[in-house]
This record gives C-alpha cells, structure tokens and sequence, in this order.
C-alpha cells in the first residue's frame, strides 16, 4: 500500500509509546557520498584473499553465500575466519558518519524508540555521540554482545528507550560480526534457546507470557516494528526467522502481539517484490511503498 509522508508519521505518533525500528544499511548508501556498501567491502576482501578476480559479485549469489566461497578457497588457512573479521573490523573504524543522517536519528530519539541494525559499523553511534553501556548484571561474550548497546545513558532494560543495538555483531568485537551463513546460523541457534525459553506458554498465569532476557532479543517481541532501509530479502535467514517466531509467539498470545511495518521504496518492476510482501504478510508485518526515496530519507521524519 502507498502511503505519503504525513500518513507515515500518523502511524509513528499513533504508536509512540510501542515503537522500535530496525535499520540497514540502506541509511549508509542514501547519506553517504561515497556510498559504504558491504557489496564493496565483500569485493575488497575476495580481492586480498583469493587469486581469481573478481570485480563484481555475480547475479544470483548472496552476499552469505559470497563470503562462504571466499572461506573455502581458504578453508586449510588456519584462522582465517579471524582474520576476515579483523580486516571488516579495520574497514570500517575508518568509515566516517555524514551527519545529514541525525534528520532521521534525532526523530528516533524523540519518540525515545530503540533502533536494532543488521549493520556492524558504528556510524549511528559515532553521528550521535553515544557511548557503549550493557544492561546491569548480564553475562558477556564478545562472540554475541547481545546485552551491549550504545546511548547517552545507561538502561535497565531494552524496553527501556532509545539506544542502538547490533543485531548481526558490532565492528567494537570483531569476534561478534557474523559474516558466513554458519555463522548466521549460530546466532539462529542461540536466539533459539532464549525465544523457546522466554515464551512462558507453561504458565498462563503471567501478566506478560514473555520472560525478558535483558538482550535486544526482548525488543522484538515487545515492540512494534518499523524496518526500513533494508533489503530483507531471502539472504537476512537470521532476521526472517525471528520474524517467524514473533509471530508464532503473538498467535499463541494474542493479546500481547505488536505491529509491524516495513517501509521500502515502491519498485513495480521488481519480480521479487511479490515473494518479499507474501513472507511480510505472513509474519504480520505491512508493507508501505512510498513514491521516492526523498519520502523515505527525509520527509518522513520532518
């Protein structure tokens, strides 16, 4: 459905108090000039890590997928995972933020909304001037900081306001960023283990069926959810499948369900449009098609 810029902030103002959004990387390549995108970072490293060139990557692979052929043409080098960590690490501490973005952060803060981002950088922090903080007496791992988030203050809770949290991994532990599809299927495999735990399905009797983990996990099935800027399709296996568990978990209890948006431009000649809005609809997330970028970057947050 499309809708205009005032219909959007209806929406935002309407849902104020139940609001978090999800950003990728789509933010990087409308504001900055020289367009930091992971597609040329992954070329930078198949550059410096395989002998076949390669100036683009081919049609029909994922980014995922990309990364996991350039593994296996390293798979006898011992820590070379680490190392391609390390290097996306040292990428990007020198990407630097275009602050024209804090048109959108700012009216984030406002509402006082989370922003969870499938991104690893740090430019949202950086553009913001926030500091790193974790949520009082939780475990860490720099393998999954899932409890570490960046704001101008500490927090109790996700749910308590704003600050960013890394979905994927954070470019602060190069240990956390999650590149290859294993690996992604590690961060499925643990978010398994709070979701089952968490659902509370066996005992009715709470006043809320979800039992907090005090991880930005919390955030998904707490809030309603604005996504934009990110491509969400079939590759983002980890964030579509906390998608399907979210909306088990409000057919189960659907008294405590949140709504869901994801925003994109209107694109009428994309063929995979069609399967991307048939998994949104299924999940409970509605698709908002706006006329132009310019709608999605700025005038909605004016």
């Amino acid at each position: 459905m499309t809708k205009t810029a005032t219909e959007i902030q209806k929406i935002f103002s309407d849902h104020q108090k139940d609001l978090a959004f999800i950003i990728g990387n789509g933010i990087n390549l409308s504001f900055q000039d020289d367009n930091i995108s992971w597609n040329d970072l992954l070329l930078d490293l198949w550059k410096k890590h395989a002998d076949e060139p390669m100036e683009e990557i081919p049609k029909g692979i994922s980014f995922v997928e990309f990364y996991d052929a350039l593994g296996l043409q390293n798979v006898t080098t011992s820590g070379f995972s680490t190392q391609l960590q390390k290097d996306v690490k040292a990428k990007m501490r020198n990407w630097q933020p275009d602050d024209a973005q804090n048109l959108v952060l700012n009216k984030i803060k406002a509402y006082n909304a989370p922003i969870l981002t499938t991104n690893f950088d740090d430019l949202i922090p950086k553009s913001m001037k926030l500091s790193p903080h974790r949520i009082p007496n939780t475990s860490f791992t720099d393998h999954y900081p899932w409890a570490t988030y960046y704001a101008e203050k500490e927090l109790n809770s996700p749910l308590d306001g704003f600050a960013v949290w890394y979905m994927n991994g954070m470019v602060k532990y190069h240990r956390s960023i999650k590149l290859g599809l294993s690996e992604y299927m590690g961060n499925v495999e643990r978010a398994r283990k709070m979701t089952n735990t968490n659902y509370g399905h066996e005992n009715p009797e709470l006043e809320n069926p979800w039992l907090t983990n005090n991880t930005w996990i919390d955030i998904i099935f707490n809030k309603s959810l604005c996504i934009f800027g990110l491509s969400l399709d079939e590759t983002e296996v980890f964030f579509r499948w906390l998608l399907i568990q979210r909306a088990k978990f409000f057919k189960r209890f659907p008294k405590y369900s949140h709504k869901g948006w994801y925003i994109m431009k209107k694109e009428d000649d994309n063929p995979s449009i069609i399967g991307k809005k048939f998994f949104l609809k299924s999940v409970g997330v509605e698709v908002i098609e706006v006329e132009n970028y310019s709608i999605l970057y700025n005038d909605i947050w004016k």
